[in-house]
C-alpha cells in the first residue's frame, strides 16, 4: 500500500498496525523512498509454506531417515 510521508506522519500508529499484515510503501514527491514492513513476516510465510509437506502417516523417525539419505 503506497502512502505519502505526510500521511505517515499524521497517522503513524495506524500504519504501524497495518504493517503487521502488509508492506506499506512511503512515497515522497511521487517516488517510493521507503518500506515499512513486519520483520517476522518472511518467517511466518516460510513456516506456513512448510505446513503439510510431511504426510501424517510418516513417523518422526522415518522423516529423519529420509532427511539423512538426502545428505
Amino acid at each position: 500500500m503506497p502512502i505519502t510521508a505526510t500521511e505517515l506522519k499524521t497517522n503513524l500508529s495506524k500504519y504501524l498496525l497495518l504493517s503487521e499484515t502488509e508492506d506499506v510503501f512511503i512515497t515522497k514527491n511521487g517516488k517510493i523512498v521507503s518500506k515499512l514492513t513486519n520483520p517476522f513476516q518472511d518467517r511466518v510465510s516460510l513456516v506456513n509454506s512448510l505446513v503439510g509437506i510431511i504426510p501424517d502417516s510418516l513417523t518422526l523417525e522415518e522423516s529423519k531417515e529420509q532427511r539423512l539419505k538426502k545428505i
